[in-house]
């Protein structure tokens, strides 16, 4: 059975389609173009379809995160989709506006806070994406153009055009955007490890005894002639030393700048250097976390500071600036704050 992107097949089909890619849906990650397709099916289901190779572009397997392009065809597995689902009838994600950085016909750039999944999936419910759309039902297009970590707070920017989307998409890639965080990671940083390009790969834990399902995936830094190593580079300049009232660690405040967008790049990358951010879940200390969280810490420092990119419509160069959050900001001493205050910024949308 062969369709077209637009079709709509019985929600009760159980035998392998065909679908080929149209303009409108080009750009799009292939998780999210699923999850409009099989309205119904799980997400979890979803995502484990395409991790077991059911679903297919052009004969290959694919990931969740692989972007689709015009004239794909993507192969689906028997899925049965319920008639509630097909209808519709599944609960839409609360409304939810975010802190607005920016916003014009093209684009807009929100502050995103920490503990918000950027989209739905991987037993998460719905996201920011899922949000606005509710938020926003004259909207027309709302797509993510790329992601942040769940834990992860600050700039996120969302095309409302194809076009946007697509430009933008692009310059990522091309690695012609800037993109710097703001870490604070256990330790003395040493002034002159400015440069990390160490390759990464993707690998799954062990799943729970008795189920079926893989564990969660995580990153680590593997040698340049492993199968799965992807080149991943990150800059690293020290802002401050930082010692949090009541602990006799010492921190080290850090202005990092990825120049790839790998999954964890910089939560990895810095832990494998023997200091990883505080607070993170995957890749820290568990009982330095626990400490943590009894002075205030209770999340991942980690924010998105700065990006620069260049505007899909105007061809202007755009530097935005998302400031810490309060829970992170109250945490620094004043020393740290004057660092931050003191460091270069390009910011001509704040």
């Amino acid at each position: 059975m062969k369709n077209i992107i637009g079709a709509k097949p019985s929600p009760a089909a159980a035998e392998v389609r065909f679908l080929t890619v149209d303009g409108e849906s080009a750009g799009q990650r292939l998780d999210n173009f699923l999850f409009r397709q099989l309205k119904g099916v799980p997400k979890t289901h979803v995502y484990r379809i395409i991790r077991s190779g059911e679903v297919r572009i052009n004969k290959g397997r694919v990931q969740a995160e692989t972007r689709l392009a015009e004239g794909d065809v993507l192969r689906l597995p028997p899925v049965r989709v319920s008639a509630r689902g097909a209808e519709g009838g599944l609960p839409p994600a609360p409304a939810r506006e975010f802190p607005l950085l920016y916003e014009d016909d093209a684009l807009l750039a929100i502050d995103k806070p920490a503990g918000v999944a950027v989209h739905g999936g991987s037993g998460v419910s719905f996201g920011v994406i899922e949000q606005l759309r509710t938020a926003r039902p004259a909207a027309r297009f709302l797509e993510l153009v790329h992601r942040l970590d769940r834990e992860t707070s600050g700039i996120l920017l969302v095309a409302k055009k194809r076009s946007a989307l697509t430009a933008l998409q692009d310059q990522f890639r091309e690695r012609e955007t800037g993109k710097t965080y703001l870490a604070l990671v256990e330790g003395c940083w040493p002034a002159n490890k400015k440069v990390l390009d160490a390759p990464l790969a993707k690998y799954l834990l062990p799943g729970q005894a008795g189920s079926a399902e893989p564990g969660e995936r995580r990153v680590r830094v593997v040698a340049k002639d492993h199968p799965d190593a992807m080149r991943a580079v990150t800059l690293v300049k020290v802002l401050a030393r930082v010692a949090l009232p009541a602990d006799a660690a010492s921190f080290s405040l850090l202005a990092v700048t990825i120049k790839t967008g790998r999954t964890h790049q910089i939560r990895v990358h810095l832990a494998s250097g023997g200091h990883a951010i505080a607070g993170d879940d995957k890749y820290g200390d568990f009982e330095r976390n626990r400490a943590l969280q009894k002075l205030g810490l209770k999340r991942m420092f980690l924010h998105a500071w700065r990006l620069q990119f260049t505007h899909p419509a105007s061809g202007e160069r755009m530097a935005l600036q998302a400031d810490l959050p309060p829970e992170l900001h109250a945490l620094m001493p004043q020393a740290a704050l004057d660092a931050l205050a003191a460091h270069p910024s390009t910011a001509s949308h704040t």
